[in-house]
């Protein structure tokens, strides 16, 4: 898959078995820098939308083939070896709240399936739409069917473009949500002005101050306060919309960095503090975890909110690798079980997370 960031594409060989998904080997694959750049601009309406639709779904199509051929390369496997080929694709659009809701992912599976000779899976999240759902987040399903525990509430929280939470209840209770953005504004905004593709360590956030009149105009996007279920992405959230609640001001750049990560950090907090039970355990995955800056920030926030209660104590923050499983490869592994789902014919959507009508099997199958 390849996620909001467009930062590469994330390829995982992964074997589940019964109540185990274990990670074989894994590949970062680059993208194109004119395909990453086509592809941001197919995120926002724009001039010849459909030709250039046509043209970057099939060249992301050889594109993900390759990362498969090279990781199988890497791990001496061969196609035969493998049941399944689960393909997210690319979201060019998601727009859930509108009266015909969609969403779109592309990536043509057909030349997947044709190129690696294995079959592929792919499309999962438009049955969720059509059930009534807004077709994400949909790893909130994997996140149940392996993190949970009935010892001790989880928050698990996946910070990659945008952020999501999904909660684990120690009972059996579950939810998930997107929270906001993650790492998409802090991204776009030192792409804009340093021409660097991410913040590295929040280095240069670190050097800024938070601006609180922007932080405060930031929070007056109405996802914030919007009823569950909720999704969203770069439509909601990307460098057009923080340029305009930049007005007049004549702010440091790195000030803007500083108060980007605290937006990240506290929405993400404020989903933390408002689940239906506190948590005393919080798992981070996705590229965000690898940020120090962010996860320093998140580990005062949930300081904080045990200020006012001196006998409680503070949820743990950890790393999603303490439950088996690397943090930047969660998500992938999360659609190498969705693909496995479809193939046995057994859903794939959480109804608590994307509010569809009724559980579904997810995607389209596309035979080697």
């Amino acid at each position: 898959m390849s996620g909001t960031s467009l930062d590469s594409i994330d390829a995982a060989l992964v074997k589940i078995d019964g109540e185990q998904c274990t990670l074989i080997d894994s590949l970062e694959y680059a993208i194109p820098a004119a395909l990453r750049l086509n592809l941001l601009d197919l995120c926002q309406p724009g001039n010849n939308e459909i030709d250039r639709m046509g043209e970057a779904d099939r060249h992301l199509g050889r594109i993900f083939s390759s990362a498969v051929l090279d990781l199988l390369k890497k791990s001496g496997k061969t196609p035969a070896d493998i049941v399944a080929i689960g393909s997210h694709g690319q979201t060019i659009r998601h727009r859930p709240a509108v009266r015909h809701a969609f969403t779109l992912q592309i990536g043509d599976p057909n030349t997947i399936a044709y190129e690696t000779q294995i079959t592929t899976v792919a499309d999962f999240r438009r049955r969720d739409v059509a059930a009534g759902g807004q077709g994400a987040p949909l790893a909130p399903a994997f996140h149940r069917a392996f993190f949970g525990s009935d010892q001790d509430n989880r928050a698990i929280i996946n910070i990659g473009g945008m952020a999501n939470i999904t909660f684990l209840g120690s009972n059996g209770d579950y939810l998930g949500y997107d929270t906001g953005p993650g790492n998409t504004l802090l991204d776009a905004w030192i792409n804009e002005k340093r021409q660097l593709r991410y913040d590295h360590d929040g280095q240069w956030a670190s050097t800024g101050r938070v601006n609180e009149p922007l932080l405060a105009r930031l929070f007056l996007h109405p996802y914030f306060s919007q009823s569950l279920p909720k999704s969203t992405g770069r439509e909601d959230f990307n460098l057009s919309w923080l340029q305009s609640n930049l007005e007049q001001d004549e702010l440091p750049p790195e000030d803007i960095q500083a108060t980007l990560l605290e937006l990240s950090s506290q929405s993400i907090m404020n989903a933390v503090l408002t689940l239906p039970k506190p948590v005393n355990q919080i798992y981070i995955c996705g590229g965000g975890a690898h940020n120090p800056a962010l996860m320093e920030r998140l580990n005062k926030l949930a300081l904080a909110s045990t200020i006012e209660n001196p006998g409680e104590q503070p949820p743990e923050i950890k790393n999603t690798e303490e439950l088996g499983i690397a943090a930047e490869w969660v998500e992938a592994a999360a659609f190498a079980w969705l693909a496995k789902q479809t193939i046995e014919g057994k859903t794939g959507n959480m109804l608590q997370a994307t509010g569809a009508d009724r559980e579904v099997i997810l995607g389209a199958i596309y035979p080697a």
